[in-house]
């Protein structure tokens, strides 16, 4: 207990008690021989102390005003007033400042030290309250008057004293702070009222506690308080005591095991035998060894096996160490697994796997043929390591044509592993250079797992999806994959988890994307871009009967002689029920058609099984796919346009017609801003021809035109379809429709002249599907036709045009073609 009114300078202290409290017959003096009636004595204000009756308190004085009191004091009857401060933080507290009921004290011992400040050992006497302050200088001085306690007797006031008693015990037994000789000297108390107060001059309460528990008049309630306080005050011991306990036991197990583990490795050496810890780093040795790894990454890999040696196995540092390790020697630093590449084989294991594709199979082929050469001019020391780097081939078409299943062949015709990696979604950059090993369950990234997955360290890797990697504040994964796909870098590719040079010169990289426009420029310049475009209905054909049907055949259990397809069942399909450049989904309807062959076989139907076009209808309901082009075009402003999609070509309708208005130009369709323009680019052509055309000279001063693109929700852009906006324009003005088996693609100047488009054979193969047979397209873009197959050729005409005039000549039926005038058509007949 601390308690003392001193200065900032004095020093306060506190004791426990554990002499007996005084006696009741030793507590006379003149001060209690007066009864109830007021009598003055000196008042000393203490700081964080409250002085209780029949207790023995030691207190440091080190104020002035304090310091002369005690002096006067001492030459006296020794009585002061102990009143308690409201806060502790006054200095010189007056009559405002201080409670009013305290302890009327006596001293008892008075020590003098060196540093001029006074050690009192004060005995409480009696409670007092203050009623009047006589004196404010040189100290306080005030009329006091005694205050009785109210002390019951009964069964009630012996249960309350033994319960405390026993509450009391059991705190001393815990309590770290208390000795145990105040048990004894709280069992010689002489009543209830001596036990409660040295009780509570024991406990550990707060200063309005203390002096909340001072002005109780009653002593029933001051031992239920105390009750309250010693439950209390056991719990925290308690609690205290279990969580040193526990944290006993830890340590103790960690020592014991710890002692265990250095017996047992000295049995151990003893006996000659090695311990699973040495065992474990003999093995690890022994890997590091046979690994085959650079000396950078050995010099690494022994500073680590240095450290495991060091740290001890239940530490979470051993854990961590241990499985870098397991990294470094599981990765293939010097296993390679490619065969001597034969040419002939490999073109055979294309033919097997892929219909048709001939370009890229032959870049394939060429790519073999100068990898072999090079080994044997290795071999003979004409060409050094560093020239063998490979280059990254990017495959870029629609779903569905065979981008990642090329990897595989790929794979096969030179005898590599074959790996996938899909980067569709991802937007960490941590995917493919890894995490720091600072960070809990840190990993390498996919492009060092793959390859240790794999075993060897010339896989062919193909990433799928390439142009689908995502970026925003995570990181940007594509500029990390700068160095992995550029054979001048990848020689010394660091993973931030292994944090060591990794050889990825020998890995064959193949990416595969759908469009290019979402592939950042630095990334595309690191690749070898192969179109792959969509196929014909012939070639589609072929594909089926070649790969897609035994496929499904195999998937659904049947055999050739349960059910076969018929060309024109075949050619059903393609025309109906599918409308794609790929064939993903032509194959999603030949299993369809395979399941309703499976079950009727599980229904008991015998014999073959044979597939015609009426079963494709049968099995597949209605048909899905028309060529509507014939059914659109059916008047004037309607012409048909070629598009190109990521997913393949298509073709498109636009739309015009006229309305009585002046000069308007409306567009529709939710067209991009390049698109608006070639449309305005072509308003303005046939305004700026009307006579030439025929158009009468007052046509657009009294009306307006509507261009319109169907279908509304998807969006477009592209200055390809200029040429087919304009012949929409002279089609809807001169009254003349355009031929239903016509499509075309340009972009358009203001003097007429007709430029170059891009994806001509997409487009081409979009319109063929559709029942298109004449295409009007660029002059300049006629050396593009050399890549279309030869069967496209033969089904269609192919007009090569250059300006707007040679478009319209073609375009426009003749008047034996010409459909009756339609109701709605505006402008002059020609």
């Amino acid at each position: 207990m601390t308690a003392s009114d001193v200065a900032q300078e004095s020093e306060e202290t506190t004791s426990p008690v554990t002499e007996p409290v005084i006696k009741s017959e030793e507590t006379t003096s003149r001060a209690t021989e007066r009864g109830d009636q007021p009598f003055s004595v000196p008042i000393l204000p203490l700081k964080d102390t409250v002085v209780y009756p029949l207790t023995v308190v030691p207190l440091a004085v080190g104020q002035e005003r304090s310091l002369k009191l005690v002096d006067e004091v001492a030459a006296g009857d020794r009585l002061i007033g102990l009143v308690a401060q409201k806060s502790a933080d006054i200095q010189l507290a007056g009559p405002e400042e201080v409670f009013e009921v305290g302890t009327l004290g006596k001293i008892h011992q008075m020590l003098k030290m060196p540093d001029g400040t006074i050690r009192l050992v004060m005995q409480g006497l009696q409670r007092i309250r203050v009623v009047e302050y006589t004196q404010h200088e040189p100290y306080l001085v005030a009329m006091v008057q005694p205050i009785p306690e109210t002390e019951e007797t009964g069964l009630e006031m012996d249960a309350l004293s033994q319960n405390a008693t026993g509450l009391f015990q059991q705190m001393v037994n815990l309590s770290p702070y208390l000795p145990d000789e105040l048990v004894a000297a709280a069992m010689n108390l002489e009543g209830p009222r001596q036990l409660a107060y040295f009780v509570a001059m024991n406990l550990r309460l707060e200063m309005d506690q203390r002096q909340t528990f001072l002005e109780t008049d009653s002593v029933a309630e001051k031992l239920r308080s105390l009750t309250t306080l010693l439950n209390k005050e056991l719990e925290v011991l308690e609690l205290g005591r279990k969580i040193q306990s526990e944290a006993q036991e830890q340590m103790t197990k960690a020592q014991r095991d710890y002692y265990l583990r250095e017996q047992l490795r000295a049995i151990q050496k003893q006996l000659g035998e090695e311990s699973p810890e040495e065992a474990e780093l003999q093995e690890l040795r022994e890997k590091v060894e046979k690994s085959g790894m650079p000396a950078e990454s050995r010099q690494e890999a022994d500073r680590e096996l240095n450290r495991l040696e060091k740290v001890p196995s239940a530490s979470p540092e051993h854990g961590v160490i241990r499985t870098y390790l397991d990294w470094l020697t599981a990765l293939p630093w010097t296993v390679s697994t490619g065969e001597a590449i034969d040419v002939p084989k490999a073109r055979q294991i294309l033919d097997e796997d892929h219909y048709d594709l001939e370009k890229i199979k032959d870049r394939i082929l060429e790519y073999l043929a100068v990898r072999k050469l090079k080994e044997e001019r290795m071999a003979e020391g004409d060409v050094d390591a560093s020239a063998m780097r490979e280059p990254i081939l990017c495959f870029v078409g629609p779903p569905g044509v065979g981008k990642t299943s090329l990897g595989q062949s790929i794979a096969r015709a030179m005898g590599r592993k074959f790996i996938r990696q899909s980067l569709g979604g991802v937007r960490d950059e941590a995917e493919i250079r890894g995490h720091r090993r600072t960070y809990i369950g840190a990993l390498p990234g996919r492009i060092i797992q793959a390859i240790r997955r794999a075993g060897s360290n010339d896989p062919v890797f193909m990433m799928d999806e390439i142009d689908k990697v995502g970026n925003d504040w995570r990181g940007d994964p594509s500029s990390a994959l700068l160095e992995v796909l550029d054979p001048e870098q990848n020689k010394d590719f660091r993973d931030h988890y292994l944090d060591l040079p990794f050889d990825l010169s020998k890995v064959m990289f193949v990416t595969t994307a759908n469009t290019l426009d979402t592939i950042p420029s630095p990334l595309r310049d690191r690749m070898e871009i192969l179109q792959l475009a969509g196929y014909t209905e012939d070639e589609k054909v072929q594909i089926a009967f070649k790969y897609l049907v035994p496929k499904q055949r195999r998937a659904h259990g049947l055999r050739a002689e349960e059910i076969e397809f018929s060309e024109d069942a075949v050619r059903a399909i393609v025309q109906g029920y599918t409308r794609e450049a790929g064939v993903r989904n032509l194959e999603r309807e030949i299993a369809s058609c395979c399941r309703k062959g499976a079950r009727e076989i599980a229904e008991g139907k015998s014999g073959k099984n044979e597939v015609t076009p009426e079963k494709v209808r049968e099995y597949l309901g209605r048909q899905r796919h028309f060529n509507e082009a014939a059914e659109m075009v059916d008047r004037p402003g309607v012409v048909t346009g070629m598009v190109w999609t990521p997913v393949g070509g298509d073709i498109v309708f636009i739309e015009a017609t006229a309305m009585p208005g002046s000069k308007g130009l409306k567009l529709t369709g939710q067209l991009g801003d390049v698109m608006r323009e070639s449309a305005e680019a072509a308003h303005s052509l046939i305004r700026s021809r009307a006579e030439q055309l025929g158009i009468p000279r007052d046509f657009f001063d009294k009306n307006d035109i509507h261009i319109h693109v169907p279908a509304g929700a998807v969006p477009k852009d592209g200055p390809s379809a200029g040429i087919t906006m304009a012949t929409a324009l002279v089609s809807v003005i001169t009254g003349q429709p355009v031929r239903h088996d016509v499509a075309m693609t340009g972009e358009i100047t203001l003097r007429g002249k007709v430029l170059p488009i891009g994806g001509l054979k997409e487009k081409v193969l979009g319109a063929h599907r559709a029942g298109i047979t004449t295409v009007i397209l660029p002059k300049r873009n006629e050396v593009d036709l050399e890549e279309l197959p030869q069967e496209l050729k033969d089904d269609m005409t192919f007009v090569p045009v250059e300006n707007i005039d040679e478009v319209l000549a073609v375009a426009l039926a003749k008047p034996e073609q010409r459909p009756a005038p339609a109701p709605d058509a505006v402008g002059a007949t020609p």
